[in-house]
């Protein structure tokens, strides 16, 4: 490790085998606790290249506790999280939308890093028990088409930093990896990121994982379709830049997808949504996040018409009704 900080302090960088080969050292804690606080400092103050977080991703995906749901060809809905706008859980939302629109959905996920409402909050104050058990899982995504992985529990690994990460109260790396260690190693995931420097850094490391990505970012920050802004959508396929009129969609005020103070209210608005109860403005924003992962699986149908599919999943009830028959098999 000495070497190591001693070549972070100089500026230079790590190639992929060896950046893999010291997150496997963090996570056997083959480090003092003042070295890895100094390695994740070092990171945190430089950008990060695309080859150093595959080579830290392939390390996590080596100690993950994998789960194959290879067979039902899902996707993952998720943010990079962090960007303080305390909106309510979007992209939970837009989970059980795609799956009511007839698609398999799992995703990955955890408690809020900077807001009440991350998709482990929401989900557990409606009762859900996470779980690992790799036939419960399938049977979930299955009956219902959602399989909902709780991140702490397939990543061994990251409880060796979890007390330095508590510690130094700043993002590290590990913000950063959240997004790209699904361990059912999905087929298909719709990103959102924050801005368009982390939009760069995300499509330059999909691009070298097997998978069918859309990475999004709203221009005024908004790590998701918020419909704020006009937002950017880059793929394996295309990149476009949509506005809310362009979708026939409403503009939208940011005060208009606070997600509330409390994991209650948090998770009173996602029920407001799913039960058609929503404002406009936040059901525009859901609908076109569940759109864009529509898209993401069937690339060649106009967003408009995967827009329509969303609608129609979410009007019908059969959004709603997937989420009653997830919290009966998963409570």
């Amino acid at each position: 490790m000495k070497t190591t900080l001693e070549r972070l302090y100089a500026h230079e960088y790590l190639t992929r085998q060896e950046a893999h080969t010291l997150m496997l050292g963090l996570a056997d804690k083959s480090f003092s606790t003042e070295q890895t606080a100094a390695f994740l400092s070092a990171l945190r103050m430089r950008d990060v290249l695309p080859t150093e977080l595959l080579g830290f991703r392939d390390a996590l995906m080596e100690r993950a506790i994998s789960v194959d749901l290879s067979a039902y060809e899902p996707l993952d809905i998720v943010g990079t999280g962090g960007d303080g706008k305390n909106t309510y859980n979007i992209s939970t939302c837009a989970c059980f939308i795609v799956a009511g629109a007839g698609y398999k959905v799992a995703k990955h996920g955890n408690y809020g890093a900077t807001s009440v409402s991350g998709a482990s909050t929401v989900l557990e104050q409606h009762g859900v028990k996470f779980t690992n058990d790799a036939d419960q899982l399938r049977r979930s995504i299955d009956s219902c088409g959602v399989a909902y992985l709780h991140a702490p529990l397939f990543h061994p690994a990251l409880a060796a930093v979890g007390s330095i990460r508590r510690s130094l109260e700043v993002k590290t790396i590990f913000n950063l990896l959240g997004p790209l260690v699904n361990p059912s190693h999905t087929k298909y995931q719709l990103l959102g990121v924050a801005d368009l420097k982390q939009m760069r850094l995300y499509t330059a490391t999909l691009q070298h994982i097997d998978i069918e990505f859309t990475v999004v970012t709203s221009f005024d920050g908004y790590d998701e379709i918020s419909l704020t802004s006009d937002f950017k959508a880059m793929s394996n396929h295309s990149e476009t830049i949509f506005s809310p009129s362009s979708l026939a969609l409403p503009a939208v005020q940011g005060i208009d997808l606070y997600g509330g103070d409390t994991p209650q209210e948090a998770a009173a608005i996602f029920d407001d949504v799913l039960n058609g109860k929503a404002s406009t403005s936040r059901t525009a924003c859901v609908l076109a996040n569940a759109a864009m992962g529509i898209h993401t699986i069937c690339p060649n149908k106009p967003l408009e018409h995967c827009l329509e599919e969303a609608r129609d999943s979410l009007y019908s009830g059969r959004a709603k009704e997937v989420f009653r028959h997830y919290l009966q098999l998963n409570s």
